[in-house]
């Protein structure tokens, strides 16, 4: 029920951004999408000890698709749907079946709707942030002792982690194309309650004392960038931003 509840609310919002566009002499309406390379860690705290976090790159597959409305050269807005490669990897984690510290590599591809600001010369070098929703539906989780990998599985709408994230984000956008965008995760990466049951019978809760909050930089090149062609005063005309 909370998901169709935000998922008709990114609906509502991208309705009256067009609507707001189709209305206005000065805004200006349009999609963009781009890739993105995600360089992430966590803030972990296991059980009190914070030892571990590894640098994670995922350069695929992480796709972006925006629809913006730029009031004016200075101020915009934008929302969108994105697919994102996003996780952590923890070198100090303890197996609960064999009580052994192994190396653990967490993903999930999430489905992410953003709602944000840009501000700035938008035609140049401006500043954007906002706040990001993103539902998990694709988990993976390896597991490495000394060095060999073990165990590998990926589950569809897994049970392991929450069925929603809640994240912000605030970047830049340089000139030529380039963008650079720090995002964090508010909501911990594992949903805290799962429960196992190990081959003796017996339940755990694998990830009970395990907090982790994702958080990346990210590097992105044309995300922002608008070309379009329009009807103006009865004559076609090519509008282009290269930044």
């Amino acid at each position: 029920m909370k998901i169709k509840i935000y998922l008709s609310i990114a609906v509502a919002l991208l309705l009256s951004m067009s609507l707001q566009a189709q209305n206005s002499q000065s805004g200006d309406f349009y999609f963009t999408s781009g890739g993105e390379m995600i360089f992430s860690f966590a803030a972990i705290d296991n059980a009190g000890s914070d030892n571990g976090n590894i640098l994670r790159w995922s350069p695929v597959f992480n796709f972006q698709n925006l629809a913006n409305f730029d009031v004016s050269n200075n101020f915009g807005f934008f929302s969108g749907i994105n697919i994102r490669n996003v996780g952590f990897i923890y070198d100090d984690y303890t197996d609960p079946e064999t009580g052994n510290t192994v190396k653990k590599k967490f993903r999930n591809y999430t489905a992410g709707i953003p709602v944000g600001l840009k501000i700035g010369n938008l035609d140049k070098l401006f500043l954007f942030g906002g706040y990001e929703i993103e539902f998990p539906f694709n988990y993976k989780e390896k597991t490495f002792e000394n060095e060999v990998k073990t165990d590998k599985f990926n589950v569809w709408f897994s049970k392991r982690v929450p069925a929603i994230y809640h994240t912000f984000l605030v970047g830049i956008q340089f000139p030529h194309g380039a963008n650079l965008k720090f995002k964090y995760y508010l909501t911990n990466f594992h949903n805290k309650d799962f429960t196992k049951t190990l081959s003796n019978g017996t339940t755990v809760k694998p990830y009970e004392f395990l907090n982790a909050n994702v958080f990346y930089i990210s590097l992105a090149f044309d995300l922002f960038k608008n070309t379009e062609s329009y009807s103006k005063s009865g004559e076609n005309k090519d509008k282009e931003r290269v930044y």
